[in-house]
């Protein structure tokens, strides 16, 4: 193991070597210095018997736990957090490609700065005085747009934000990037204002819903899964799955009602269907969803590890995503075919296409753009039920008993899955990423779809089955 000393203050191209991997050294008086994972709350230790197993996803080190969201070596977590207290702005003297791996992590301060935010480091974690603590606690990378990745890069970001609190303040840590936001779901990760004017109206709609290709505002929906291809992590090695990972996993699978859905969906041929009529469905899927998860629960190998009062208070507050994830994965063929087929019988009047709101609006083009994502990964029965528990286990909601015995759990889960995804699919380095990256999503669709007002919702869900079973026979 090379040895590496800290870095100069200051920019430049090029990076004195680090501080090593394990242990880090103490930290000193000062802003901006290494802290140890064990005193800082932004970061959690990968256990030691399952240290060796852990790879740093920008530098392909040894990772020593989850720091800012993902997980990472020291290294890379030193290297972040300096970058972004001391507001630093690198340049590349190459492509801006450069690749990231232990012994070249250093040439490049550009690269591996862009490739942190890539991965999902969560800027917003960090102290704004530098000193050890992270500000936020969720496990989990975080997205934000290549609009915004390009304005950290260039230093623009951190003159807005010099500008925004000279003029308001002190932050109230709740803006956008921060991972969650007060209503418990992720806050928007890029500026939806710019499509206010383009999505108005009954035109931008109607070139959605009758399956045209997606229009150009569609790029700005936040691309959670836009990687670097150009450096990848370790080459693939043949590798068994721990046997704990294999025995959780099973009793997750188990746990499921993996059963076609039991609500009839049967129309005569030349049935027009209402739209009471098709809401009316949607509630009676609902209800089925919904029982299915409580089922559930009682089924959960950490059952008997948590109190009732928090099962209720996680319930309560994870439903409406614990049955959108579902829907998108494993009940996906019964949704985006027999459901499909009813809303195609159905037709929003005119007044209903112009009275379909923003919040519908945005709704729609991110269901859109997850059901492809999920249906280009293809997630196994597994995979699944690894990320409905990750979901499920969010420490973070108001009213919990026992916090920190859910962050104990959810990391459980969080390793479990990445030994899987990392075991079951060698030659797919960012499947992992991408898996985690879609919870964020969800609860954020989750938060918005409680905005859209009820009559809204058949259009809503006949446009998005449209549009994905018309871009699934595409395919």
């Amino acid at each position: 193991m090379e040895r590496e000393e800290p870095p100069a203050n200051g920019g430049g191209s090029s990076e004195s070597p680090e501080p090593p991997a394990a242990p880090p050294p103490a930290p000193r008086n000062g802003f901006c210095q290494d802290e140890s994972a064990e005193h800082d709350p932004s970061t959690i230790s990968v256990p030691d018997d399952r240290a060796e197993q852990r790879t740093c996803l920008i530098c392909g080190d040894r990772a020593t736990g989850l720091h800012y969201g993902i997980i990472s070596c020291e290294g890379c977590k030193g290297f972040f957090k300096r970058s972004i207290c001391n507001k630093r702005v690198y340049r590349c003297s190459r492509d801006k490609n450069c690749v990231m791996s232990r012994k070249q992590r250093n040439r490049c301060q550009y690269c591996r700065l862009l490739k942190c935010l890539q991965m999902g480091m969560n800027r917003k974690a960090i102290r704004e005085d530098g000193m050890p603590g992270g500000r936020n606690k969720s496990i989990g990378p975080v997205q934000i747009s290549e609009e915004e990745i390009e304005r950290i890069m260039s230093g623009q970001e951190f003159e807005e934000e010099a500008n925004h609190w000279s003029n308001n303040g002190d932050s109230d840590h709740s803006s956008p990037g921060n991972g969650v936001s007060e209503s418990n779901q992720p806050s928007p990760v890029s500026t939806l204002s710019s499509r206010s004017v383009e999505l108005n109206g009954f035109t931008a709609f109607r070139e959605q819903y009758i399956g045209t290709p997606v229009p150009p505002h569609y790029q700005y929906i936040p691309h959670l899964f836009s990687y670097s291809a150009h450096s990848p992590l370790l080459p693939p090695q043949a590798r068994s799955l721990d046997p704990q990972s294999h025995s959780l996993i099973h009793q997750l699978v188990s746990a499921e009602d993996l059963e076609p859905l039991g609500t009839p969906m049967l129309i005569e041929d030349g049935y027009k269907v209402t739209q009471a009529e098709l809401f009316a469905l949607l509630c009676r899927l609902a209800d089925e969803l919904l029982f299915r998860q409580i089922a559930w629960i009682k089924k959960l190998p950490f059952f008997c590890e948590l109190s009732i009062k928090d099962y209720t208070c996680l319930l309560s507050s994870t439903w409406q995503e614990l049955i959108l994830l579902s829907s998108l994965t494993v009940y996906s063929k019964h949704i985006f075919g027999d459901l499909a087929d009813v809303t195609s019988k159905y037709s929003p009047s005119d007044e209903e296409l112009h009275r379909f709101s923003e919040e519908g609006m945005e709704v729609m083009e991110r269901l859109i753009y997850l059901y492809r994502k999920f249906n280009q990964l293809k997630v196994s029965n597994e995979e699944y039920a690894c990320m409905k528990a990750i979901n499920f286990l969010n420490q973070d909601i108001r009213g919990l008993a026992n916090a920190s015995q859910l962050e104990q759990l959810n990391k459980r889960y969080w390793y479990i899955c990445q030994d899987f995804t990392e075991y079951k699919y060698p030659h797919q380095p960012n499947r992992f990423p991408d898996l985690m990256m879609c919870l964020p999503e969800i609860r954020y669709i989750a938060g918005k779809m409680v905005n859209v007002p009820l009559e809204q919702l058949p259009l809503l869900f006949k446009a998005v089955l449209h549009s994905c079973k018309t871009s699934g026979s595409k395919e």
